[in-house]
């Protein structure tokens, strides 16, 4: 694995640990942007399989970009809209 795949991969467990804390707490708001910046991982995807990208954090972005790249991404369009 590389080394800044590794780097968004360790991001993405403390933004969705830091979720279920704020989660517990009634903190919807700060939840979805935790949870939000989680499922930006998807970003460690593209570089681990050098995929590029441009900066964003569109989640139907990342995962149009992923599904090109035949990589089935478990996120409705509707759901990537929420997040």
């Amino acid at each position: 694995m590389k080394d800044e795949t590794k780097k968004w991969l360790d991001y993405a467990e403390e933004n969705l640990r830091s979720a279920k804390i704020l989660l517990k707490s009634d903190l919807y708001n700060p939840t979805l942007q935790n949870v939000q910046q989680a499922v930006e991982m998807l970003k460690s995807l593209c570089i681990e399989f050098s995929i590029s990208f441009k900066k964003t954090h569109s989640i139907n972005e990342l995962a149009t970009l992923l599904a090109e790249n035949n990589f089935k991404v478990g996120l409705s369009l509707d759901e990537c809209d929420l997040l």
